[in-house]
């Protein structure tokens, strides 16, 4: 029904060009009214184009960013980088002119990396590029030594369940879009606990790699135990999976420092550009 309702939908479009659909008078604004409207702004868009591309505002943006970046670094929730960082932009946008500037108090969560290591131990000494996933809980202060299960999908995991158990879960989960493939590192250590699985490693959820991890966050859910989890690069995923197709024995040891805290005090940063016509409102 919703394509045939798409179809009717667009047919109707040509009888209606010009018209409101709205029913409610309150509402004139027609199709080419908004285009008109739309179209109105070509030299004001222009202008902001020119400003940023060619103009005294070139490369601003990037060359702001990296002194952002360089300068503070990794600002992880809770973290004194991310204090650091909120006195920065508080500093800038009252630098900038903006209108308003002030910080609303607000808790945020605390967790820390920690110490991280993980080797192949099995069939070679490999040193494996490894970057936690946030909230993750910590190894045994000994780290886990298991052998390795290497999927490329939940379905591949649920089939191989049997397998999986007192293992650490490799995902080696092919990239298809960002939205799509992340569900691997907020989901994998749920779905690697399920099974049985001590620790999960998600490839990196990126397109491409220079033996570079890629983190972000991930959740656990309260009637599943909590695994250790972290990301690993992607050369080192297709490797495994590699070796895992041929049967070799894959045997890694992982150790990771992690710890979550009571949330911290922190600052929502908020700024204005009052408006012109309608200044009273947001």
């Amino acid at each position: 029904m919703k394509y045939l309702f798409l179809i009717f939908f667009i047919n109707l479009l040509p009888q209606y060009a010009g018209k409101s659909l709205r029913r409610s008078d309150g509402y004139s604004k027609t199709f080419y009214d908004i285009k008109n409207e739309i179209a109105g702004y070509t030299d004001i868009a222009k202008a902001i184009i020119d400003l940023a591309v060619h103009g005294k505002a070139q490369n601003r943006s990037y060359e702001r960013l990296a002194v952002f970046a360089d300068t503070i670094g990794p600002r992880l929730s809770g973290s004194k980088n991310l204090d650091i960082a909120i006195k920065y932009m508080f500093s800038a946008l009252k630098e900038d002119g903006l209108e308003n500037v002030h910080l609303e108090p607000v808790k945020v969560p605390h967790w820390e990396r920690g110490e991280e290591f993980a080797m192949m131990l099995e069939p070679r000494n490999h040193s494996i590029a490894v970057l936690g996933l946030g909230s993750s809980v910590a190894t045994p202060p000994e780290g886990i030594t298991a052998e390795v299960i290497v999927v490329s999908s939940f379905d591949e995991l649920h089939k191989r369940a049997q397998e999986a158990k007192g293992k650490i879960v490799v995902y080696n989960e092919p990239f298809i879009s960002y939205g799509e493939t992340v569900r691997y590192r907020s989901q994998g250590a749920v779905e690697a606990a399920k099974v049985g699985a001590v620790a999960s490693l998600i490839r990196s959820i990126a397109s491409f790699s220079i033996h570079s991890p890629h983190t972000g966050w991930q959740n656990y859910q309260p009637d599943v135990p909590r695994i250790p989890t972290a990301c690993i690069s992607v050369e080192d995923a297709e490797m495994m999976s590699r070796l895992s197709s041929r049967g070799i024995k894959i045997i890694v040891h992982l150790k990771m420092g992690a710890r979550t805290y009571p949330d911290s005090p922190s600052f929502n940063t908020v700024a204005e550009i009052v408006g012109s016509k309608y200044p009273e409102q947001v």
